[in-house]
């Protein structure tokens, strides 16, 4: 128990020392990463750097657009891969990333049922929140709207992540803590949201 807390803390100090040392560049290169093609915990990018702007080390409003910056870059990234290289390449070669024919389906369905509002909730959803980019760029949605809404939603979840990390950045017990109870709010939210949308969407149809 006591060295699974060590290792733990020698993990966290390492992330914190490792964006303080590539700053705003590898915030971006991290979060491009968590959002394409490489399943990377944006936890543990984003709190780090929450953690350094409350010790002075970066200033939060450039950390927050860094990360949003480089998610959106990583979303564009699997919009676009999906896009020009279609949906049988990205099942030929997503395996060696994570994804499959089942999980592709999975997202596919989620976007087919909520449209382009998805590209929104979808980034607030752990396991969807990678590859939600890519039936985006399968249905050739609007690209402009594509990254509105992309930046909408890690821009909400950046800051929840920076602001996490800002005030309670040492206590990972109580990151946990409000990190389930965030969730639990979000996805409240998000079926709010969805279920708006889906009967706007409806009534809309209906009215043609």
């Amino acid at each position: 128990m006591l060295y699974t807390v060590i290792n733990s803390i020698t993990v966290i100090n390492s992330i914190v020392n490792t964006v303080g040392d590539l700053g705003y560049i590898g915030i971006i290169i991290m979060m491009f990463l968590e959002s394409s093609f490489f399943p990377f915990p944006s936890e543990i990018v984003m709190i780090p750097a929450g953690y350094l702007a409350s010790k002075g080390g970066m200033d939060i409003y450039l950390a927050i657009a860094s990360g949003i910056f480089g998610g959106i870059l990583g979303a564009l990234f699997n919009y676009y891969l999906a896009l020009k290289l279609g949906r049988s390449v990205i099942l030929k070669y997503g395996k060696y990333f994570f994804m499959n024919e089942q999980k592709l389906q999975k997202i596919e369905i989620f976007f087919e049922k909520y449209g382009s509002i998805s590209t929104f909730v979808g980034r607030l959803i752990p396991g969807i929140r990678q590859y939600i980019s890519l039936p985006a760029g399968l249905g050739k949605m609007n690209v402009k709207l594509f990254t509105l809404f992309t930046a909408l939603g890690a821009g909400i979840w950046v800051v929840i992540l920076v602001l996490l990390g800002y005030f309670i950045g040492e206590n990972q017990v109580l990151i946990q803590q409000y990190l389930h109870l965030i969730m639990l709010f979000l996805i409240a939210f998000i079926s709010i949201i969805s279920i708006i949308y889906y009967l706007k969407h409806k009534r809309r149809n209906d009215n043609k």
